[in-house]
């Protein structure tokens, strides 16, 4: 399985400026990987793109080997008629009940399952929404700031824990957080200023699972690498 772009173009209709130019990159499934770079250059229109959510574009995306492509996304609103516990309970799947149990406890939801979606922080409302994507079925799972305002410590659990039970699906990660991206991911596509063409480059992360121990030095070089691709 793979995910690759060859010569990227995309300008949304109602824009004579391309929000993404010449874009070519290629990257290996199963992994959690990342997109990194700064506001504007088109990481969303990328996930977008690549989920299928928007197809007026030119050039070449190849999803080798996925059929499913699903897009989680900071700030997606459930309907609140319903407590999250019983809206998680429509849609887990049969069989996965296990899973969701399982996930509840790492994102620390037990104690918000009786309230209404729309009572709930906007942390918690992200972490909801991630663990309903989490239990359908996919090959890749696109995660737009799907982990924003969520606590450092508690963000770090969940993908890792992310990584360890989803060991065979592939992940795209977008988040401005440059210590985290680095030290998770394992391929980091960064894109550069939103001038001129948008270049982008491939960064090796450090690609952290359960256990790891930091080593800083080998992660500032990382974070430094990214800095000087942007």
């Amino acid at each position: 399985m793979h995910l690759k772009c060859n010569n990227l173009n995309f300008t949304y209709p109602d824009s004579d400026v391309p929000v993404i130019r010449n874009l070519s990159f290629s990257m290996e499934a199963p992994g959690f990987n990342a997109v990194f770079g700064p506001s504007g250059v088109g990481k969303t229109s990328l996930a977008k793109l690549i989920a299928g959510m928007e197809s007026d574009f030119k050039g070449d995306i190849i999803t080798g080997g996925m059929d499913t492509i699903l897009y989680s996304y900071n700030l997606e609103r459930l309907p609140g008629w319903s407590s999250t516990g019983n809206h998680l309970s429509r849609v887990t799947p049969d069989g996965k009940q296990t899973l969701k149990d399982k996930l509840i406890d790492i994102f620390e939801l037990k104690n918000i399952l009786g309230s209404r979606f729309s009572k709930l922080s906007m942390g918690q409302q992200n972490r909801i929404n991630l663990v309903r994507y989490l239990l359908q079925d996919f090959d890749l799972l696109i995660m737009d700031e799907s982990l924003a305002n969520v606590d450092e410590k508690l963000r770090g659990a969940i993908i890792l824990s992310i990584k360890d039970l989803f060991a065979g699906k592939m992940f795209l990660y977008i988040s401005h957080n440059l210590m985290e991206v680095s030290g998770f991911c394992r391929d980091i596509l960064v894109f550069g200023k939103p001038s001129g063409n948008k270049g982008c480059s491939i960064i090796q992360g450090r690609d952290y699972t359960k256990g790891y121990q930091p080593d800083k030095e080998t992660l500032d070089r990382t974070m430094l690498e990214i800095m000087n691709a942007l």
